[in-house]
């Protein structure tokens, strides 16, 4: 049970990983719903010449530039402020950028709508995760974290829908999938109400103010990422999650574009077929969930990693058929599941103490979007240019992320969540003070 310090009661923590889990939703529902809209946008619509390939990169790099903006804020903000302060006010952030759209699809405007959007997203997820990890216990916090991943899923298998449903009504049919995520995030906006602010955040809170010198509050500054302890798994997670999310963001951002503009399919045929990807996602999932919190998950990891270079090749061997799209789609969902986003968030939240928790998965996810945005920028020249050859160089920096996970993580037994009640030494605090 998660118990509130502020006299709000015991919560279950699965209901909290729901209700802060929908973060992942709202984060990989827009992160698909809005470039499927921007290629709806394409279409002329009443009074717009619709948007340039050239305007549907940039306004993608918009969206994931906004993500790394806000996930360096939403971090730091969460570690000093407080989980529940920060997740309140970007789910509603999300809501005006999400319903800026409705007014007008001038540029300009879907400028600043998507990257309110993406600054909402990128800052609500650290803390949304901390908060869940701070609710959980050792024998279910990776399978709490795993689920929240698994509503990423759902956010996926709503954005491919709108895109069925609403796929052959242009600019309208964008506009819709504007309308409908900005109900959902005012809807999880009402129900992040009933979540108390972490007791854990509280308590490292109050240790720091009457001088307690545990390790959890003690640790909350940005230097102490270079301590050997920290240090070790900060730069392991940037490496491996950069590395993994510029692979994963051609297929996960782009997949529709690659479709209509390689293969020559529809979006309603291109994401009748993706749907397939949803109980791909629920299966890999559910999987992990059963082995993450036991000796298997590095074998499980390796597993996964194998899986996803090779589905990144498969459209180069097999030719970018809209088969061969949607296999590579879907099997890049399933192994993915045992290697990428999910385990991220378990090594993250287990690495680091609570007032360190958010910054360094905002962090994480920050540099990562950074260089997915640069990325994101060029792809739909690169897809049209050759497209084989982007997805050779995909194969590749997913490969080299994943080992780089491996070697940091295949020895890995530390849990912070175990240690970091412990009380730091007098001469410990003498050399913090000295470095």
């Amino acid at each position: 049970m998660f118990t509130s310090r502020s006299g709000r009661g015991s919560l279950s923590a699965w209901w909290v990983g729901f209700v802060c889990g929908m973060a992942t939703f709202v984060d990989t529902g827009v992160t698909t719903g809005i470039p499927i809209a921007l290629v709806l946008f394409q279409a002329p619509g009443a009074g717009q010449p619709g948007l340039t390939p050239n305007d549907v990169g940039l306004l993608t790099g918009v969206l994931t530039a906004g993500v790394a903006i806000g996930s360096l804020l939403g971090g730091r903000l969460g570690d000093r402020w407080g989980r529940r302060t920060v997740f309140l006010l970007t789910m509603a952030v999300i809501v005006l950028g999400a319903a800026a759209p409705l007014l007008g699809l001038g540029l300009p405007l879907l400028v600043i709508g998507i990257s309110l959007v993406g600054i909402g997203v990128g800052a609500d997820l650290p803390v949304a995760l901390a908060t869940i990890a701070e609710a959980a216990q050792d024998r279910n916090r990776g399978k709490i974290l795993v689920f929240s991943n698994l509503l990423g899923g759902f956010g996926i298998l709503l954005a491919v829908l709108l895109a069925i449903n609403v796929g052959a009504a242009g600019p309208r049919g964008g506009l819709i999938i504007f309308g409908v995520f900005a109900a959902i995030a005012l809807g999880v906006l009402a129900l992040r109400l009933t979540i108390p602010e972490s007791a854990a955040w509280l308590t490292a809170r109050d240790e720091r103010r009457a001088g307690v010198h545990t390790v959890r509050a003690e640790r909350g500054r940005l230097r102490d990422f270079a301590r050997p302890a920290y240090r070790r798994p900060f730069l392991t997670l940037i490496g491996y999650y950069t590395l993994a999310a510029m692979a994963t963001s051609v297929a996960g951002s782009f997949g529709t574009f690659v479709a209509v503009n390689v293969s020559h399919a529809s979006i309603a045929e291109y994401n009748s077929w993706t749907i397939l990807a949803m109980p791909a996602a629920v299966v890999g999932a559910l999987w992990f969930m059963a082995v993450v919190d036991t000796r298997l998950r590095m074998s499980y990891y390796v597993i996964g990693a194998v899986g996803v270079v090779v589905a990144n090749l498969l459209p180069v061997f097999l030719n970018f058929t809209l088969l061969s799209i949607i296999i590579a789609t879907v099997a890049t969902v399933f192994f993915g599941a045992f290697c990428f986003e999910t385990i991220m968030k378990v090594w993250t939240q287990e690495s680091f103490p609570t007032m360190l928790r958010a910054t360094a998965q905002g962090t994480i996810y920050a540099v990562s979007r950074f260089a997915t945005a640069a990325l994101n920028i060029v792809t739909p020249a690169l897809v049209l240019l050759n497209p084989s050859m982007l997805y050779i160089g995909v194969a590749v920096l997913a490969g080299a992320g994943f080992l780089v996970g491996w070697l940091g993580f295949r020895r890995n037994t530390r849990n912070e969540f175990d240690l970091e009640t412990e009380l730091v030494t007098s001469a410990l605090q003498t050399q913090a003070r000295a470095a």
